[in-house]
C-alpha cells in the first residue's frame, strides 16, 4: 500500500471542481486508488509519499494526434487543410519507412508527452507498420498508455504515400499480430478519413472491426473544402457521418476528431451512437476550419474530450490544448453575442483530463478501484503570488501557465514515471 499526500484537485463531472488542502490518495498494491481522504490515514504497512503543499491533480488525455506529424510543429499553419496535407503532412509522414529515423522521432515524442504529464493518448501513426510498432515500443517504454492506430489509406494522398488496397490489408493483419505483445498500449482501427480509403477498403475494415471487436478512430466535418469532396465520394450519404455508418465504423466508443461543422442530426448521431468527439481547437483555428460547437454538444449529452492534433495543432503540452479551448469557446461567445456560453477553466479540465479517462474505463477523477493517472505540479516556481491563493486560484493558474518544470512526478497505470 501507498499513500500520496498533497493538495488534492480533481474534476469528478462537468463543471465540478473538487479540493483538498493536504489530503490523501492511498493506491493498493496493484497502483489502484482505493480511497481519496481529507486527512491521511494512519497505517503501519504503508509507504507514505510527501509531495507538501504541491498539488496532486489527475493527469491529461490527448485524444487525436498524428505521431508522425511531431517533427513538423509549427509549420504550414496559413495553408487550408487539403493544401496543407498535399504541401507538408503526406511528404513528412512518407519519411517512416525509415525505421531509424522513427525510432528517433518515436523517443523523443514519447518523452515529451509523459514529462509533459499526458499518460493517455488516441493517436494516429501512419500507414508505416514497422514504424507503428516502434511507436508503440517507444510509448510502453516511456509510460505513456492507451491506443495507438496504424493508418490506412489507398487513395488520395499524393505519390509518396500511399498503399494499395491489398497491402492495406495485409499489413493492418500483419500489425494487429505483432500489437499482441503491448501490455499497455492497445491498437485501435484508423482509416485516415473518407477520401483517403476506397470502399472496398472501408467495408473491409468494418468487418474486421466487428469480428476482432477493435475500436475506430478517424475524422469528421473538419472543413468545408473536405465536406464537399466526401459528398462527391458518396453521393448516396446525406451526411459525413454515414460514409463511416454505411461500413460498420459508426459505433460505440468510435473517436472522431474535430466535429467543427457537426449539424443537429449530425450530433444526433454521435449522441445516439456514444461516438466521441475529440475536439481540436488549436488546429481548427490554425487551418481557418472553425470553431466548434462545444457548448452547445455538451448541453445535447455528446461525448467531448481534447485533442492536441499535432500538427495541425502546434501545441503538445495538454494544459495548453486545454486553454485553447477555452479561448475558442470565447470566440464562438463573442461572435454569438453572448447567446454560446464559453468554456470555464474547470469544465475545459474536465475534457482534457476525466472525460478522455473515461474513454479507457475510469470516470470521476480519481476512479476508486482503477489505477492511478496523476501529475504533480509545483506551482511555487509559476509566478510570485501577489496574496496569498485558494487552492483553486492555484489550480487556474497552473493550468494556464504550467510547462514541464513544474511538473514533478507522473504517475501512470498505477506506476510512476517520472
Amino acid at each position: 500500500m501507498k499513500i500520496l499526500q498533497g493538495n488534492i484537485v480533481y474534476s469528478p463531472k462537468l463543471g465540478e471542481l473538487v479540493t483538498m488542502e493536504h489530503g490523501a490518495l492511498v493506491l493498493d498494491d496493484a497502483g489502484q486508488v482505493a480511497d481519496v481522504l481529507p486527512i491521511a490515514p494512519n497505517h503501519a504497512d504503508a509507504a507514505y509519499i510527501d509531495y507538501g503543499d504541491k498539488l496532486l491533480m489527475p493527469s491529461f488525455v490527448d485524444m487525436h494526434l498524428h505521431a508522425p506529424q511531431y517533427p513538423m510543429l509549427g509549420m504550414g499553419m496559413d495553408l487550408p487543410l487539403m493544401e496543407w496535407l498535399n504541401t507538408y503532412t503526406f511528404k513528412t509522414e512518407a519519411r517512416f519507412a525509415d525505421t531509424d529515423y522513427a525510432r528517433r522521432t518515436y523517443r523523443r515524442l514519447a518523452n515529451d508527452l509523459i514529462t509533459g504529464g499526458t499518460t493517455r493518448v488516441c493517436m494516429f501513426s501512419s500507414l508505416h507498420t514497422d514504424a507503428t510498432l516502434i511507436l508503440m515500443e517507444e510509448l510502453e517504454r516511456a509510460g505513456v498508455t492507451g491506443c495507438v492506430g496504424k493508418v490506412n489509406m489507398d487513395r488520395n494522398s499524393g505519390d509518396v504515400l500511399r498503399e494499395s488496397t491489398e497491402e492495406s490489408k495485409r499489413e493492418t493483419l500483419r500489425w494487429l499480430d505483432a500489437c499482441k505483445r503491448f501490455e499497455h498500449i492497445k491498437p485501435i482501427l484508423t482509416p485516415r478519413f473518407t477520401p483517403s480509403c476506397t470502399n472496398e477498403l472501408m467495408a473491409w475494415l468494418g468487418a474486421l472491426s466487428e469480428e476482432r471487436d477493435l475500436r475506430v478512430q478517424s475524422h469528421l466535418s473538419e472543413n468545408g473544402g473536405e465536406i464537399a469532396f466526401v459528398k462527391e465520394l458518396h453521393p448516396d450519404c446525406d451526411q459525413y457521418w454515414e460514409t463511416y455508418a454505411k461500413y460498420g465504423l459508426w459505433k460505440d466508443h468510435t473517436v472522431m476528431a474535430h466535429c467543427v461543422h457537426s449539424d443537429a442530426r449530425e450530433r444526433e448521431a454521435l449522441l445516439k451512437h456514444n461516438v466521441v468527439v475529440a475536439h481540436c481547437a488549436g488546429s481548427n483555428i490554425n487551418i481557418c476550419s472553425g470553431v466548434a460547437p462545444i457548448r452547445t454538444m455538451l448541453r445535447e449529452g455528446v461525448w467531448v474530450t481534447l485533442g492536441s492534433d499535432i500538427a495541425g495543432g502546434a501545441i503538445l503540452a495538454m494544459n495548453r490544448v486545454i486553454t485553447m479551448s477555452i479561448r475558442a469557446s470565447k470566440i464562438l461567445h463573442m461572435q454569438t453575442d453572448g447567446e454560446a456560453e464559453f468554456l470555464t477553466v474547470d469544465e475545459a479540465y474536465y475534457l482534457g483530463s476525466t472525460a478522455g479517462h473515461r474513454y479507457f474505463g475510469a470516470d470521476g477523477g480519481f476512479s476508486r478501484g482503477k489505477p492511478l493517472h496523476a501529475i504533480v505540479v509545483d506551482d511555487a516556481v509559476l509566478a510570485e503570488p501577489v496574496r496569498k491563493l485558494s487552492l483553486r486560484e492555484r489550480f487556474e493558474r497552473s493550468i494556464y501557465l504550467m510547462d514541464k518544470s513544474a511538473i514533478r512526478a507522473v504517475w501512470s497505470d498505477g506506476r510512476q514515471v517520472v
